[in-house]
């Protein structure tokens, strides 16, 4: 029941992007994935970021039929382009909702600024986005590192969230108790040796995921053409300064401020923890217990609640797409 989703946007992203067998021949792709198909038309907001012009890109899916006036806005993870979220949005717009879908800047097909990021800047542009569409209050559902970022919305701008869903968040504990602070330079160089077939592995072991390896060869590809780019110093230079903000900008200590109602769901075997590999190995053994801390949390909260899915990782919605779908539409049709 869940792979089809999985294998049918494994399919639209190998056809939007065909890979030779061998690794260095694939055709680059722009730092704005130009030449790679969403699922969905993608449109720009023009913003400024550092005096800076950007452009946010985002898809806005209108409900299949019978809309109940509702919006939600999908935030993705660290590692990902908005288009993987194809699934959870074809849910939404059948169970009736607007479905809202951006590409942070510094993401998939939105620009890549390189200084300092903060959640509070990119909290401010989703706003920004959501006041040019005319909507006033509207849920959030989060993956990974959009988890951190959904929190600071709903902490900057309470009446402007319904609810929230945070699937596998990070953030769920303080990284600068445990990771001490790394150089942009040594991450740049980090990053920049990366090979197709070490990311590949990362993200296969650091998520924990039941998914079979081609299930992921889309993520990989992206990342191996825009090495192509002639702009790939800049779109390294943005990514690392992603984990800084990471590192550096905790929400942790907020969570249990949050008054929206709050669903996690988490995936049993997700240990991932950015910045896990920097730690001391007597600190490293500590990090990642996501499912524990989410419990927690959730428990803390005005109105909180973890769900647990057994056997998978860290991308849920790709590995139990039907249970993670149908407890998402659940919690978002009673609240």
């Amino acid at each position: 029941m869940r792979s089809a989703p999985i294998l049918a946007l494994l399919a639209l992203a190998l056809t939007a992007a065909p890979a030779p067998a061998q690794e260095g021949t694939m055709t680059p792709l722009g730092i704005g994935l130009e030449g790679f198909t969403y699922p969905y038309p993608v449109k720009f907001l023009p913003l400024t970021r550092d005096h800076e012009a950007q452009r946010l890109a985002y898809m806005d899916v209108a409900p299949t039929e019978g809309g109940n006036g509702r919006t939600v806005l999908l935030l993705h993870g660290r590692n990902f382009p908005s288009s993987y979220w194809e699934p959870v949005i074809r849910a939404l717009a059948e169970g009736g909702y607007r479905v809202v879908v951006p590409d942070q800047l510094g993401f998939g097909k939105s620009s890549k600024p390189v200084k300092p990021f903060t959640f509070d800047r990119m909290a401010a542009e989703t706003m920004a986005l959501a006041d040019a569409l005319g909507l006033q209050r509207f849920d959030i559902v989060a993956h990974s590192m959009g988890g951190m970022l959904a929190v600071r919305i709903a902490r900057n701008f309470p009446q402007r969230v319904n609810a929230l869903v945070l699937e596998a968040p990070i953030g769920l504990e303080d990284y600068r108790f445990t990771v001490p602070p790394v150089t942009d330079d040594l991450l740049l160089t980090r990053e920049g040796e990366l090979t197709a077939d070490a990311y590949r592995k990362q993200l296969m072991t650091s998520y924990s995921l039941s998914l079979p390896a081609s299930a992921i060869e889309p993520f990989v590809q992206i990342r191996e053409r825009v090495k192509g780019s002639g702009e790939y110093p800049r779109w390294l230079r943005s990514f690392v300064q992603s984990y800084q903000a990471i590192w550096g900008q905790p929400v942790v200590h907020e969570i249990p401020l949050v008054k929206a109602p709050t669903l996690f769901v988490m995936g049993a075997n997700d240990r991932n923890a950015p910045g896990k590999a920097f730690a001391p190995p007597e600190l490293r053994a500590t990090m990642g217990d996501n499912t524990g801390h989410a419990r927690a949390l959730a428990a803390r909260m005005p109105n909180g609640r973890a769900e647990v899915i057994n056997n998978v990782g860290h991308l849920v919605h790709m590995e139990a797409t039907s249970m993670f779908n149908g407890l998402m539409l659940d919690f978002l049709d009673r609240n």
